[in-house]
């Protein structure tokens, strides 16, 4: 499941009807049920909300919703069994977990293709991002810090 950056809706995966349902957070009601691909696991959104992207476990693939029409635009190829999804805080690339052959998916969000290909360790479930930042001299985070 996953919350649009903006909160105004919750889009939740439906592993047995490889379905994504869209919920108004206002109103906590069901205002669309996207068909994806078998299986589908992880969802994540683009920093801008207008886009979200759902790991297919069971077809190796990403689906990518236009988040305005709620329609799937592009479906990629990714390793096996993708799980995760996160997104660089520019938005510019997509990591997908690929549990069975132990591998990322790295996405150039601009062509909706696989760049490369990155071995990690066994079974990887989930992926997550952390926005670089720069510690200034002298400040708490700094290694110069006394």
């Amino acid at each position: 499941m996953g919350i649009t950056p903006n909160g105004q809706r919750a889009y939740v995966t439906n592993l047995n009807s490889g379905t994504v349902s869209v919920i108004d957070t206002r109103t906590n009601a069901v205002t669309a049920t996207i068909p994806v691909g078998t299986w589908p696991r992880g969802v994540a959104f683009t920093p801008k909300g207008d886009r979200a992207y759902v790991a297919n476990q069971l077809d190796n693939t990403v689906s990518v919703i236009d988040t305005k029409t709620n329609a799937v635009t592009t479906t990629i190829p990714v390793g096996t069994w993708p799980r995760g999804v996160a997104f660089t805080p520019k938005g510019d690339r997509a990591y997908v977990a690929n549990q069975l052959d132990n591998t990322v998916s790295v996405i150039d969000t601009k062509t909706n293709a696989v760049t490369t290909t990155i071995p990690v360790g066994d079974a990887p479930n989930g992926v997550a991002i952390t926005p670089r930042t720069v510690a200034k001299p002298n400040s708490p985070n700094s290694p110069t810090s006394s």
